[in-house]
């Protein structure tokens, strides 16, 4: 099992460090518009994954896993993308993640997350909090709510960070458990250092903070295949197709 995680989390570091291993740095100033649809595309990315089935761990649950995600942007020249990585954008975005969550009474749990990516500017931490209105049984699925936020640092042009809510269902048929759900995500966007400068001698005015509550669909699937190991596969829409991939130790 050990040899396995291993394969998984080397693969993800290397199709990742592929995807996306450069820093964000600004050379050309945005306008309003193109600083809105950047930063509603980077949502989909920085925004705190579901990445679990309905169900609360327990009081003496834990759960402790490494996980990518992965969104395609747009590109093409002069695009927003192309100046935020000085004229050699990816053509997808990724972000390798470590992700940890605790059951505590009454059906709650509570999970952080860490993301960094060897090669880039790119780090982002964030936090959960979840409570599972029905904790499903043999019968019946499960039924939760959960509370996210994000936050990026090391982009020095850029202040960034997300809020969600949303609500999830699932029922585990022996080793496999299906899941669903809905939400919004806040993203709050700041313009600073380059290219708060470099936009202000473009449009001869700063740009404004984006802030919007955006709409979030996500299903996903996890996999118990040995006690104590489970795999999780995810996609998402949010504003774009996003895919995820977990492996994690739980007992």
């Amino acid at each position: 099992m050990k040899k396995i995680i291993a394969l998984i989390f080397f693969f993800s570091i290397v199709i990742t460090g592929q995807a996306l291993a450069k820093d964000i740095n600004f050379n050309e100033g945005l306008t309003q518009v193109d600083f809105n649809d950047l930063s509603k595309e980077a949502v989909a990315l920085l925004s705190y994954k579901n990445m679990a089935p309905a169900a609360p761990l327990g009081i003496t649950g834990f759960d402790i896993g490494l996980e990518s995600s992965f969104v395609s942007i747009s590109t093409g020249k002069n695009n927003y993308w192309e100046k935020a990585f000085e004229g050699d954008a990816p053509s997808m975005l990724a972000a390798p993640r470590l992700r940890v969550r605790k059951g505590l009474p009454m059906g709650i749990d509570l999970g952080a997350m860490y993301s960094t990516l060897p090669g880039s500017n790119i780090k982002l931490y964030g936090g959960e909090l979840s409570y599972a209105i029905l904790e499903g049984s043999v019968a019946t699925p499960a039924l939760g709510v959960r509370g996210t936020f994000t936050k990026l640092t090391g982009v020095e042009d850029l202040d960034y960070s997300t809020t969600g809510i949303d609500i999830s269902i699932s029922k585990g048929f022996v080793i496999v458990t299906p899941y669903g759900g809905a939400g919004m995500v806040y993203f709050n966007s700041k313009a600073k250092g380059d290219l708060q400068t470099l936009s202000t001698a473009l449009n001869g005015t700063p740009l404004s903070n984006e802030k919007k509550w955006q709409p979030r669909y996500f299903a996903g699937l996890k996999i118990s295949p040995a006690p104590l190991f489970g795999i999780t596969a995810e996609m998402e829409y949010l504003n774009r197709p996003v895919y995820s991939l977990k492996v994690a130790l739980s007992f």
